[in-house]
């Protein structure tokens, strides 16, 4: 008996928040054909104010690599890609959203950082 069929959060290398997936279903429908799947490469490179910041962008099917590691979210048309560079320090990441007019937009928390700046889009290891 299989437990693929599991929608347990634990399944996700990236925990998308309600409010950021409704935003990203938002972001989804401005495309240009909002029927294609959106696919969003989230992943961290050195800098920032605590030492490694956050990346996230759209990306192309084309772009997904054989080592990445893939989230799905068939029901939304949506899908997560993390290098395996960053898969070790983005394991187990909640991506929120907030609408606030000050310090609005997506939010990081990550298990993995011992610190974080103030910033909320830099963690130091």
């Amino acid at each position: 008996d299989d437990d693929d069929d599991d929608d347990d959060d634990e399944d996700y290398v990236i925990n998308i928040k309600e409010p950021a997936m409704v935003r990203l279903r938002e972001l989804k429908s401005k495309q240009d054909d909002p029927s294609a799947p959106m696919t969003l490469r989230m992943g961290v490179r050195s800098g920032g104010c605590s030492g490694m910041s956050y990346v996230m962008d759209f990306t192309t099917e084309d772009d997904v690599n054989d080592d990445d590691e893939i989230d799905e979210y068939p029901q939304d048309g949506i899908k997560c890609v993390v290098d395996s560079k960053s898969l070790l320090y983005l394991y187990g990441l909640e991506l929120d959203y907030s609408d606030e007019l000050i310090g609005g937009g997506f939010k990081f928390f990550n298990p993995n950082a011992e610190e974080a700046c103030g910033c909320g889009s830099s963690f130091g290891v």
